[in-house]
């Protein structure tokens, strides 16, 4: 493990962390593994465990910043490849601004840069569809999302899981705001936050004005020497999920000795 987040913090292949001569400012482990055992061992389902054992591990203290937090944001963040790659599991999908190739990290995040849940999946794969997952993983409270999470199954899905959806209708052509609630069955919850939305109530529109903090959350995974600027072009298939838990991982320890700072 320790060899293998050397290779994700210096954004460098396996290969090059199992040689000795790269540990400049740091003591390698003794005995070093090659480069074929530790891919192997990185496909081990206990590598991913141990991952996510260490993400525990790193997480802030304060439970209003995590798992006790009342307040989540749900979101999507493309992870995007080169159209011409031939990795099989990158699939075509809706990215920032357009059509884009490759992966969608979708992530819950309350105030901590640790997700109180997150999952990596190809492109393609429409994010209500994940987000049912990831609310059945959070917690109870508020859970803010755009209004791509504006659909029936996952105002069920929340008020089964003892949480409130805050998702605005998506607005018609012309950006007119939408009439009726359509001919179908209604969600109890859904048609609850519509009136709260678009009725009187100030209290969830002011809550749902600070969905955007989320971005914040993926910013700073991304803003710093070491973090999660992108793909690189080893980094395809199944190595995809291990590379983006290491850079949250990585992201934690990096808040640890700030937060002691502060304290």
């Amino acid at each position: 493990m320790r060899v293998y987040l050397f290779a994700v913090l210096h954004d460098r292949p396996t290969s090059w962390a199992c040689d000795p001569g790269n540990w400049t400012h740091a003591r390698p482990p003794m005995p070093m593994p090659d480069q074929s055992t530790l891919s192997r061992r990185l496909r081990r389902p206990g590598v991913a465990r141990l991952l996510t054992m260490l993400l525990d591990e790193l997480e802030e203290a304060d439970p209003a910043r995590g798992p006790g937090a009342i307040v989540r944001r749900i979101d999507g963040k493309p992870l995007t490849v080169a159209r011409h790659s031939g990795d099989k599991q990158a699939t075509f999908g809706r990215g920032a601004g357009g059509l884009a190739k490759g992966y969608k990290l979708h992530a819950v995040y309350a105030k901590s840069n640790k997700p109180t849940a997150f999952a990596v999946m190809p492109m393609h794969i429409d994010e209500r569809r994940v987000a049912e997952r990831l609310l059945a993983e959070a917690g109870p409270g508020y859970v803010l999302g755009d209004a791509n999470y504006h659909a029936t199954r996952l105002f069920d899905a929340a008020e089964a899981n003892d949480q409130v959806l805050v998702a605005p209708r998506r607005k018609a052509r012309g950006r007119r705001p939408p009439k009726g609630t359509g001919s179908r069955p209604q969600s109890r919850a859904r048609l609850a936050m519509i009136d709260r939305l678009e009725g009187p109530d100030p209290f969830v529109r002011q809550l749902l004005a600070t969905r955007r903090q989320v971005e914040t959350c993926f910013a700073n995974l991304c803003n710093f020497g070491g973090g999660l600027s992108g793909l690189p072009a080893w980094v395809r298939g199944d190595r995809v999920v291990p590379w983006v838990t290491g850079k949250i991982g990585i992201r934690l320890a990096r808040d640890r000795p700030q937060a002691s700072v502060a304290a």
